[in-house]
């Protein structure tokens, strides 16, 4: 047979495109349209209802950035129209495909109600079926005209990105508002070709399938009639259907689909618009469920639910009833998609906590996995956290985003720190955004990992990112897809279904243990610094907030506990945390709000703290230690004065001095408190740093060193960092100056300034105090660089096989050597409060109040020893998404801790992050809690969420081995309980001697319910 491949391909795509596909709507008329520009921010239908609109045509330039165009569309259906699928079409100018990043729009009824919304790939709203002639429409139709930021695919920077600087000029020419009519036919022939074209395509030469298709698709053109489409579509629907009849092999890979519409809750938008996405995507997907009765359709983020409940009540009704039939499937438990990586591990607790609790709460649905498809890397804390909470399996996908390596597995156990596993899946589609093209389907089968082991793989498909959601075209192709040969089996089914099929035929899948870390978008440990800063000092002023809310409710006659406050507080910090927010990958109005929001956070946080405080009756001045560790340091005081004190875990104590065993001395460039010995070169490093109780030297080479690196990546500026970076640098070794400004028996200091490429200024003051051998860089940069970042530097001479970074409740290894290409794909890696390397007998720390991201490595040096050199990431330039990334005032404080275990390493990274607070108290209440023994932490103390004013303490291990001790009480204690994050029992606990005690497995995180007697 000759190989007619090319001209029958070419042949079928022509008639496709040209003639089917414009042939779906069979005919026309227009709508008459009205248009009004909302002034400024987006308006409430009734004010927009009100307005005066003027008389609007086609193919006119509409919509500023930013802006909110209210269209009022009005028009009749023909007559001849009776008995017909009529819709309205709207094309609004869409630039692309992708409905996240453009024009949106929104259809009302002319009584308010939201009906549907418009995007590039879903450009219609059904008007009846069949239709009445005669039939009136009136719709007001709310317009968003954002910015295409994506705009030259991220190749340069943009003023787009907030309202202040993206200028006034019209964006979008709209082009297209008609009612028409559906030729049901016709829209289904062109399903039936999409669906065997693609299918064709992507099977092998030698498989007699792809000829069959081919063949048909041929004899297909011929009985179509061009100058009659419509009329023929049948007839050539006819010639398909016996190709697309034939069932699937038994051995073919079935394919779970779950309709999704990823929102970022901010991103290449602001959070404000983020709300009216929610409402324009649900609004689909509930039209869409109506519409086919075996959609069903998976969305997480409470958070969103709870802005469309607020502002949408009407679409939220509509999710209520969808998510009563089973065709909408609450997921992920969270309260947003959180980065898997910055936040705290109280806030991933939180998270899960207040995500959980309003599903339960809304729909009567406990949610049983983590949905996290998109964020950069997850920490190896989540298995025991998920757990904890009451979840069964997790899903990601980012990790086929790998730079280097192909992450071995797609379904899988995933072991965290403390042992806890989770059954985990990871879709091998590679997208959480599917169409079921026949590329995706194709791609789904031959990534899939566990072939010979498992069967099946879950799809989430939809428009994503921006939102947008299933189509009908979509559940159309996943219909044909059903059993279908040369393809994969395609189900929809509830994300639930396919972990329990998954699980129940692969129960001996592989074990991955750690952190599942992303070779890519490593700078998002350290883009948008004040970001990340606002997000550290809200998680630990919350901290602060409800320990001291707590003890003020235990002990102050009259006290309220705030709870709805904290809850409002903490949902505010959670949203933040998102994963294109907390990363620093969003446009310049996100992060310029979010630095706002923080600075109000702080404030509110501060005052009730304060109150709390003030609660347990003045008389005295105290000092309030909220850190987990007692702590004997030195404290300013409100007038200024320096004074040295000893303070209780959890606690408080008079402020009266005591005694340092050595004070002080502080002389030129050198700083000695007889723990350690600090010299400051004349370049501003530090030259050595001399640990006394030890006798040995510290630094390997000059230490605090400041280096300044070129900072382009080959993509994704403000997402990631590439290894090319450490070849082009500038040390910072010309200070302006040099000079002694404290020499305080209590506190010694160094300050050094610089100034430095395009005008940035850097001062440091180098702090050392009595009684402590922590070293204290506290920092102040005038950043005004571009494409660069800035990194601080330990060389510590010491040879560490491995890196210590904390995360959320508790700290991972890593290798310090690059022997695999998984080693050296780590070259940048995050952590929360510090970092230890050491070697048997001997460890140093770095640690910091807001920093993230880092770099750990070695040398041997040619006297035969090691030097490990800890970098921290300072600050970074990115120009995009946000041109104005990080530049300005910022300030933060990191420490160099010599001689310390990983017991002290965790105390001191908790004292740096909690200072000390002094205020007018005259009670002198017992901590609310207390532990006697070692390695047991306190990571929060709260009132039950339940208001039932039992206490709720969350402990954990947190030197990576077994802890035993008791937990003391500061009042009578009735009884104890083991609960799950949602506070919820799960065993009684013994309480012996007033105490409750503690046995720990390494970072194993325990909840106790305390009841008061």
């Amino acid at each position: 047979m000759h190989d007619e491949r090319r001209r029958i391909e070419e042949r079928v795509q022509r008639a496709h495109d040209q003639r089917i596909k414009p042939a779906v709507y069979a005919a026309t008329v227009p709508f008459e349209v009205a248009a009004w520009q909302a002034p400024g921010e987006p308006v409430s239908f009734e004010e927009a209802a009100a307005a005066r609109y003027e008389p609007f045509a086609m193919n006119t330039p509409w919509g500023p950035p930013w802006g909110t165009t209210w269209f009022r569309m009005r028009g009749e259906v023909p007559a001849e129209w009776a008995g017909r699928r009529v819709e309205a079409v709207i094309d609004l100018g869409f630039v692309g495909d992708w409905p996240g990043n453009q024009a949106e729009a929104l259809v009302h009824l002319a009584d308010g109600r939201p009906l549907k919304a418009v995007n590039p790939l879903n450009q219609y709203v059904p008007i009846a079926n069949p239709a009445a002639g005669g039939e009136r429409i009136d719709y007001l139709v709310e317009a968003a005209s954002n910015p295409d930021i994506l705009k030259d695919d991220f190749s340069r920077p943009t003023p787009m990105g907030d309202r202040l600087t993206a200028g006034s000029a019209p964006l979008y020419t709209f082009r297209r508002a008609d009612l028409a009519v559906l030729d049901e036919e016709v829209f289904h022939l062109d399903l039936d070709l999409q669906v065997l074209r693609e299918l064709m395509v992507h099977l092998a030469d030698h498989e007699p399938r792809r000829h069959e298709i081919l063949h048909a698709l041929d004899r297909a053109m011929d009985a179509l009639d061009l100058d009659d489409v419509a009329g023929s579509a049948a007839a050539v629907r006819e010639v398909l259907a016996p190709v697309l009849a034939k069932p699937a092999h038994a051995s073919a890979h079935t394919i779970s689909g779950v309709g999704h519409a990823h929102i970022d809750s901010a991103w290449l938008w602001p959070i404000r618009e983020t709300k009216r996405k929610t409402s324009r995507t649900f609004s689909n997907v509930t039209a869409l469920a109506d519409e086919y009765d075996d959609f069903i359709f998976a969305c997480s983020q409470a958070q969103q639910y709870e802005w469309v409940r607020d502002h949408y009540p009407q679409v939220w009704a509509r999710i209520q009833e969808s998510v009563k039939k089973g065709q909408w499937a609450p997921v992920g438990g969270m309260w947003v998609e959180a980065d898997g990586n910055l936040p705290g591990g109280e806030a991933i607790a939180r998270q899960l906590v207040h995500g959980k609790r309003f599903f339960i709460e809304h729909f009567g649905v406990e949610t049983k996995g983590v949905w996290l498809p998109d964020s950069f890397g997850y920490t190896a804390a989540y298995p025991q956290l998920a757990k904890l909470a009451g979840n069964d399996w997790f899903l990601t996908q980012k990790i086929s985003w790998n730079q280097t390596n192909k992450f071995p597995h797609h379904t899988f156990w995933w072991e965290g720190i403390d042992g806890t596993r989770i059954f985990t899946h990871f879709p091998p589609v590679d997208t959480y955004n599917a169409r079921f093209s026949g590329e995706e389907m194709d791609r789904a089968v031959r990534n899939y990992a566990e072939k010979g082991g498992g069967t099946r793989s879950l799809a989430p498909f939809g428009w994503g990112d921006g939102g947008g959601g299933p189509t009908r075209e979509i559940m159309e192709r996943a219909r044909r897809l059903a059993d279908l040969e040369g393809s994969p089996k395609v189900v929809i089914e509830h994300p639930d279904d396919f972990f329990a099929q998954a699980r129940a035929e692969y129960p001996d899948a592989p074990v991955w243990v750690g952190e599942l870390y992303l070779e890519l978008h490593r700078a998002t440990y350290t883009s948008q610094a004040r970001t990340k800063q606002g997000n550290r000092r809200s998680e630990h002023k919350l901290r602060e907030a409800e320990l001291w809310a707590t003890t003020a409710a235990l002990h102050a006659p009259g006290y309220s506990y705030p709870y709805d406050r904290l809850d409002r507080l903490w949902k505010t910090v959670l949203l933040h945390q998102f994963h294109d927010i907390l990363p620093g990958s969003s446009i310049a109005w996100v992060h310029r709000e979010a630095e706002a929001e923080y600075a109000r956070v702080a404030e509110e946080l501060e005052a009730l703290t304060a109150e709390a405080v003030a609660a347990l009756g003045a008389g005295g001045t105290r000092v309030f230690n909220t850190s987990p560790f007692d702590r004997a340091e030195v404290v300013r005081t409100s007038e200024g004065a320096l004074a040295y004190v000893e303070v209780p875990a959890n606690g408080s104590a008079p402020l009266a001095d005591a005694e340092p065993a050595r004070p002080v001395r502080a002389e030129g460039r050198v700083l000695d408190n007889g723990l350690v010995r600090v010299e400051v070169a004349e370049d501003g490093t530090l030259s050595s740093v001399y640990d006394l109780r030890a006798g040995r030297e510290v630094l390997g080479d000059k230490g605090n060193l400041l280096r300044l690196h070129t900072d382009l990546p080959n993509y994704w500026d403000a997402w990631d960092i590439d290894k090319h970076y450490n070849n082009r640098y500038t040390d910072l070794l010309e200070p302006t100056s040099v000079e002694l400004v404290s020499d305080d028996p209590l506190l010694g200091a160094i300050r050094v300034t610089r100034s430095f490429g395009k005008g940035s200024t850097i001062t440091q003051t180098v702090t050392l105090r009595a009684g402590s051998p922590r070293i204290d860089f506290e920092t102040d940069i005038d950043w005004h660089e571009a494409e660069k970042i800035l990194k601080a530097a330990f060389p510590v001479d010491v040879r560490a096989a491995h890196s210590s970074a904390e995360i959320q409740f508790g700290h991972v290894q890593r290798p310090t050597h690059t022997n695999t290409s998984w080693e050296a794909a780590r070259f940048e890696v995050s952590g929360h409060r510090w970092v230890h390397v050491g070697e048997p007998g001997y460890g140093v720390a770095v640690v910091n109040d807001s920093t993230y991201g880092h770099d750990v490595s070695r040398t041997v040096r040619e006297d035969g020893g090691t030097t490990t050199t800890v970098r921290l990431s300072l600050v970074r330039a990115p120009r995009i998404p946000d041109p104005e990334a990080d530049q300005g005032r910022h300030r933060f404080t990191y420490a160099l801790l010599p001689g310390a275990s990983i017991e002290e390493t965790v105390a001191e990274g908790y004292s740096l992050n909690l200072p000390l607070r002094v205020a007018d108290a005259a009670g002198a209440p017992e901590p609310v809690v207390s532990v006697e023994g070692s390695g047991v932490t306190v990571e929060a103390v709260k009132l039950a969420d339940d208001g039932s004013g039992d206490v709720v303490v969350r402990l954990y291990e947190s030197g990576g081995g077994r802890a035993q001790g008791v937990l003391r009480t500061g009042f009578p204690l009735a009884g104890a309980q083991v609960t799950d994050l949602l506070e919820r029992p799960l065993e009684d606990a013994a309480v012996e001697e007033g105490g409750v005690p503690v046995s720990l497995r390494p970072f194993q995180v325990l909840t106790l319910r305390l009841r008061r007697g």
